[in-house]
Formats: C-alpha cells, sequence, structure tokens
C-alpha cells in the first residue's frame, strides 16, 4: 500500500552497465555497503539513478538543484522507504517510522516540540557533562595503556545521555564489561531492516532471512521489554521526577491534552528517540575524532579554541554553544558522513522534477546525503576536511537545501538541536583532556546498518594537563 513503485517506466534515468535478467544490477554491490556502492555508482551515472535489485526499483538524486526542488513542502513530503518501514516493528508510529497520514506523528511532534527548545537544552546541560564525566573517567583509565574503542565508547555515552535527559533511565553503560543488550539488540534491528531489502522476493526473502527474521522478532520483544519497564518505573513516581519527554508524554495522557498519545505510541516513540537519539550521535562524534587524528592543525585550532573559552572550569551550557570552531569541525563532519545518509521523498501530486522526470503522486526517490554533501558546488576538492566550508562568510554564500545531514521539512529531526550540544560538548571535553593519536595505518572503513559508523577506530590516549 505504502511502497510505491518510484518514477515512470519512460523516464530516461541512468542505471549500472551490465544489468541482468531477473536479477537486475547486483554485479559489483553488496548487501553490507549499499550506501557506499550507491556513492560509487552516483559518482559514475550522475545526479540522478536507478537501481533494479531482484525486482526492486530505487531512484537516487543527489544533485543541489533537484534536491532544492524536493525540499518543497507544497510539492513534495517525507516517504517511508523500505529500509524503514522495516523498522516498524520497533518504532511503529512513532515520529520516524510514521507514514504521514498517520495522526500521532504530528501529535508527538506538537506534543515534544517544546523540549527541544533552547530553554529546555539548559535542563539537559548538566546531564550531559556528567556523561561526558563518565566517559573521561572511563578513558583515564586506558591512558598510557591500550587504545579506546572510539565507536564502542561513543555509543555508551550516547545511549546513557539521552536516557537520562529524555526518560530519567540509566543504561549503566560504563559500568559493564559489554554492550548492553539493548544496543547488541538495536544494532541487529537495524541491520536486518537494512538488509530485508529483497522480502518481496517469493522464496528468496525466507531463505536468505529465516534465521536473521527469528532473531528480529526476539530482538523486536526485548527492545520493547527495555522501554516498557522505563514507562513502568516512570509511572509508578509521576510527578515527583523531572519534566522530561517520557513525563511530558504520560501527563498529557493523564491531563487528556489534545496531543495526548495512547500507550502504545508512548513505547513507540521512547524507542524512536533511545535508537535514533543515540544511533546517529555516536557515529558523529566517532568519525569527527577521526578527522581530528588525520587533520593535526584542524586539531590544534579546535583545542586552542576550547582552552580559551572554558579554561579550566566547568563548561557551562552557554560556553559550549561559543565553541564555534568546534561547532564548524562537527558541521564538517556531518558532511562528510551524514550518519542518517538517506531520506526518501514522494510527490504530493502528479509533478515534474528538474523539468525532465515526471513523477505521479505518491512516486518517491532517495536522497542520497553522501553524496549531496559531495556536490560540485561545494568546490574542488569536495572530499577534502576543511572545517572553514562552514565559516559564516562560506555559509552565507552556500546553495540553499546542499546541506541536509538532519533530513529535511516538517519532518526533519526534531532532536537535531539536542544532538548538536551534546556533541559540541563531548568533543570539547576530549580535547580539554586528552592528547590522542590513532594508528597511522588505519583506513577508514563505515559500517552500515541504515546508519553509518566507523569500524576498528581506535585512539591512543596521553593526559593533556594534571586535573
Amino acid at each position: 500500500m505504502h511502497v510505491v513503485e518510484n518514477l515512470t517506466e519512460t523516464a530516461a534515468i541512468p542505471h549500472p552497465p551490465r544489468r541482468l535478467p531477473l536479477l537486475g544490477d547486483v554485479l559489483g554491490v553488496s548487501l553490507h555497503t549499499p550506501v557506499q556502492d550507491s556513492m560509487r555508482l552516483g559518482r559514475q551515472l550522475g545526479p540522478i539513478f536507478e537501481r533494479n535489485a531482484l525486482g526492486h526499483r530505487f531512484v537516487f538524486v543527489s544533485g543541489a538543484d533537484m534536491v532544492a526542488e524536493l525540499s518543497d513542502e507544497s510539492r513534495f513530503a517525507k516517504n517511508v522507504a523500505p529500509g524503514i518501514a522495516e523498522l516498524r516493528g520497533i518504532g511503529g508510529d512513532g515520529l520516524f517510522t510514521a507514514y504521514n497520514e498517520e495522526p500521532n506523528w504530528a501529535r508527538a511532534h506538537n506534543l515534544l516540540r517544546p523540549a527541544f527548545t533552547q530553554s529546555a537544552m539548559r535542563s539537559y546541560h548538566d546531564i550531559m557533562v556528567r556523561v561526558a564525566g563518565e566517559l573521561t573517567d572511563h578513558w583515564d583509565g586506558h591512558v598510557g595503556s591500550a587504545p579506546v574503542d572510539v565507536s564502542s565508547d561513543m555509543t555508551k555515552l550516547t545511549l546513557e545521555t539521552i536516557g537520562r535527559a529524555g526518560f530519567s533511565y540509566s543504561f549503566d553503560s560504563f559500568r559493564r564489561g559489554q554492550p548492553h543488550p539493548f544496543v547488541e539488540a538495536m544494532v541487529r534491528a537495524l541491520t536486518h531492516a537494512q538488509r530485508r531489502t529483497f522480502r518481496n522476493v517469493p522464496g528468496l526473502g525466507r531463505l536468505l532471512y529465516r534465521k536473521s527474521d527469528i532473531q528480529n522478532v526476539a530482538d523486536t520483544a526485548y527492545l520493547a521489554e527495555v522501554v516498557d519497564e522505563v514507562i513502568r518505573q516512570r509511572r509508578d513516581s509521576l510527578g515527583s521526577g523531572p519534566e522530561d519527554l517520557l513525563d511530558i508524554m504520560l501527563r498529557a495522557a493523564r491531563e487528556n491534552d489534545p496531543n495526548r498519545l495512547d500507550e502504545v505510541n508512548v513505547r513507540n516513540q521512547v524507542v524512536t528517540f533511545l535508537v535514533a537519539g543515540h544511533e546517529t550521535t555516536s557515529g558523529a562524534l566517532s568519525f569527527a575524532l577521526h578527522y581530528l587524528s588525520r587533520n593535526p592543525d584542524v586539531l590544534a585550532q579546535a583545542r586552542a579554541e576550547v582552552d580559551a573559552v572554558w579554561g579550566d572550569e566547568a563548561p557551562t551550557f552557554e560556553k559550549v554553544a561559543k565553541l564555534r570552531y568546534v561547532r564548524r569541525v562537527l558541521d564538517e563532519t556531518l558532511r562528510l558522513w551524514p550518519t542518517a545518509p538517506a531520506y526518501a521523498r514522494e510527490a504530493r501530486t502528479d509533478t515534474v522534477l528538474a523539468g525532465r522526470y515526471p513523477m505521479k503522486a505518491g512516486e518517491w526517490v532517495l536522497v542520497l546525503i553522501p553524496s549531496l554533501h559531495r556536490d560540485p558546488a561545494w568546490g574542488d576538492d569536495p572530499e577534502r576536511f576543511d572545517p572553514d566550508r562552514f565559516a559564516p562568510e562560506h555559509v552565507r554564500g552556500r546553495a540553499p537545501h546542499i546541506y541536509k545531514p538532519f533530513g529535511t521539512g516538517e519532518r526533519a529531526c526534531i532532536g537535531r538541536q539536542f544532538a548538536i550540544h551534546e556533541a559540541v560538548l563531548v568533543l570539547g571535553t576530549v580535547l580539554r583532556r586528552y592528547d590522542f593519536s590513532a594508528d597511522p595505518d588505519y583506513q577508514l572503513c563505515v559500517h552500515e546498518r541504515l546508519t553509518l559508523m566507523p569500524v576498528d577506530f581506535r585512539l591512543s590516549l596521553r593526559p593533556r594537563r594534571l586535573e
């Protein structure tokens, strides 16, 4: 009902060479790296192209002009593409996975939007500082000894932050020898959703994914069980704790607010925030530290800013926002590796994209964000890491709709300010406390599970100063 064939067959859209009967464009591609494969094909085929795999047709768009058109809310809306639709087993009609016609996403958006204003950010700041302190306590034990696994530890940090700030719930992330089972179940669920693209091919989907499907049922049940426990604990103490996301949702239900959410949808929203609220930020922090370790001049400038703005004092809310160069490091990181790498847009009515490609109402395309962020409009050598691309004078002259790490339109990421504040705070904390270096032979390897994350990236730590 919701997954519609993309474009008319008469549209002259390039596709990879050597298309095979029945199988389609499967030569030279991998189930494990569909985003990076698509980026490579985009470099060969241009800003719009199609891939057909076992009967599933996907149209990818990355040209700045076309993305600007797709950002027009009067012509296009969010589409829940197949990979995201697979997550409805854990997110239901939550903010990220709801179809446009489902009412709960708008209710949740209206209800929770005040929780992401600047004044609300102030209330989360101290929690973020404490969790960042738990990270450094953990890393202090590795100073001068074994390198730290950056992606693993950033996942612990961001899960702990959203758990405590959003729901007053601790996963005890830094007291565990192994990742919390919630993280392991979530990673499997995300990976399963990405690789289940071929689910409608008769016989093949069941053959390929029988074991994974069984595991996914167990993972989905476990995620729901954890979230139900979070909700139960809060319901038992409603009114006596902080006004966080969960308090807002439960209070709205009790007070018959017009935007109140039913019990199942409250669970869906909690799962959505726990998963999306930590997975993408942990990836962004990991990529940022990779680029800082590879660019000593950038590292020195970012560290000098932290020292000048923060000094030896605990960072206040206002002082995080003053780390403008560190923010540029984060922005440039998300340009090269937006950790949520694609979003889908569907036509509201019959229309023509870029004056050449007809789209009927409901037909959709995928915006491939890493390729958009490497569009020629970014200038020479868009693969180069350069935070000065985000200096004010360059931002003012930049084409609109060319930078989309948080999606677009009315259903763009509601928590983006939360993620930015958390990431800048953590980067500042690490820069102030440690000298660090990576293995010079390490080559960036990006793991895909709907989101993007560096694999096997480790840092060796040295103290900068006695605290």
